[in-house]
């Protein structure tokens, strides 16, 4: 699944649009190096969202395309 969907579906960033621009500005690292909307994102990875001065870090526990908001969290779990 691309990045951008994935911080989408996930709702960690609600927007699929905001989750693009995020990635193009470098505010979004994949295992410590900043990764485009189109990354493919695997299990344990660990994604670092950084937008203003929040930073949150997570390791990916399950890629699914599709997401109810209450299972939307458990696909990753918040590192820092």
């Amino acid at each position: 699944m691309r990045l951008d969907k994935f911080l989408k579906v996930s709702r960690i960033i609600k927007r699929r649009t905001v989750a693009n621009e995020a990635c193009d500005a470098e505010r979004v690292s994949v295992n410590g190096r900043p990764a485009k909307a189109s990354y493919d994102v695997k299990i344990n990875d660990e994604i670092t969202v950084t937008l203003g001065s929040r930073s949150l870090k997570v390791r990916v526990i399950s890629v699914n395309e599709y997401a109810q908001k209450a299972d939307a969290a458990q696909m990753y779990e918040v590192i820092e």
